[in-house]
């Protein structure tokens, strides 16, 4: 008989800058997958306490109680919310992938972009922070190390993850399949404006997103039209390219941007409506699943109140938790043709090194 591993992907908000509150929703959720069979349960970009999203749209210089805020409710690796997962995770036997926003205790305000994997025996076997912080995210985050470049080998499967940008760095991903990645996490934020919007925004199935219904007009690059950033298009290419590459599956899980969040970024702006529109306007990330040729792996919803199923390809209008089921035997038939790490690379030729070295701001001895 074949073995299965359920992935549980939660398309989920936060309790929009409360620590407490948001982790009691990802215990919530936890149990919810667990009830479902789930054996991997993963959690958006940040998602305790929230991504910083005020920084897309607002200039610096209006933003000291939100980071602030910010800087409070982040969370220590071994505090109490990331203990109450670790024992949630035990308790009910799942791995658990957690974004969140981590604090140390060395400094009030250096905040690092980080996700842990716990084991179903409530350890933690990855600790990454985001190696560079994108755009933006560099007025709230600190760049990480390579500490966390590494591959978790559980009984479900060889698992690694990147944060949402990291995603595009090829070495970073050619280090997490060096080590036999079979299910690869990318993690993201909700939204993650570029421009501030003008008028409705193209989905990634109108128009010439996705290079249709041009109708003879002359086409120009997004770059040139001036488009916002298109979150389904370029979280997938991103994460299919290294799903083809490592021939891994993936799990693509971005938050759910909800109107506390709206309302919560845009108080106190010199124009907040402006940031209110704007935020409604901003294409929104979908969570979705990729099998080991990067193609869309259909997942499915089960309801809470009857356990009917629903498939669906992806998530992103509304919260939920998306599935699916995986079969590890799948990763295999692709390195035949392209095992980059192994058979397919040429060892001779390239040489990676990478420095796993956990920094510290002094070494005292």
């Amino acid at each position: 008989m074949i073995e299965l591993t359920r992935i549980a992907a939660c398309h989920a908000s936060p309790i929009f800058l409360s620590a407490r509150e948001t982790t009691a929703k990802a215990i919530s959720l936890i149990q919810e997958a667990a009830k479902n069979k789930a054996n991997l349960v993963v959690f958006p970009e940040s998602y305790i306490p929230a991504f910083p999203i005020w920084s897309a749209l607002r200039a610096p210089t209006e933003n000291h109680d939100l980071f602030k805020k910010m800087a409070v409710e982040s969370i220590y690796v071994d505090g109490d919310e990331v203990n109450a997962i670790r024992a949630t995770a035990k308790q009910f036997g799942v791995l658990v992938s957690l974004g969140f926003s981590e604090k140390v205790r060395y400094s009030s305000a250096t905040l690092f972009n980080s996700n842990v994997l716990i084991g179903t025996d409530g350890e933690i076997l990855v600790h990454h922070r985001k190696l560079m912080p994108t755009f933006y995210e560099k007025l709230t985050w600190a760049p990480g190390d390579g500490h966390g470049l590494q591959v978790a080998d559980t009984a479900f499967g060889k698992i690694g993850i990147l944060i949402c940008g990291e995603n595009t760095n090829p070495l970073a991903r050619y280090a997490l399949t060096a080590q036999g990645e079979q299910i690869h996490i990318s993690s993201w934020p909700a939204v993650w404006p570029t421009r501030m919007p003008q008028g409705a925004v193209l989905t990634s199935n109108e128009g010439v997103a996705n290079g249709s219904g041009t109708e003879g007009k002359a086409v120009i690059s997004s770059v040139a039209r001036g488009a916002n950033y298109d979150n389904v298009a370029a979280n997938r290419t991103r994460a299919a390219a290294h799903c083809f590459e490592a021939k891994c599956f993936g799990v693509l899980c971005a938050g759910y941007l909800d109107a506390s969040a709206i309302e919560a970024a845009a108080f106190g702006s010199n124009n907040p409506e402006v940031i209110s529109q704007a935020l409604q306007r901003s294409s929104r990330g979908a969570t979705m699943f990729l099998d080991t040729t990067g193609t869309l792996l259909p997942g499915f919803t089960i309801d809470p109140e009857t356990s009917a199923r629903e498939q669906r390809d992806l998530l992103q209008e509304k919260e939920g938790i998306l599935y699916v089921d995986v079969n590890l035997e799948d990763c295999i038939e692709g390195k035949q043709y392209h095992d980059i790490a192994g058979g397919y690379q040429r060892l001779d030729v390239f040489e990676l090194k990478v420095d796993r070295k956990r920094r510290q701001p002094a070494l005292f001895e």
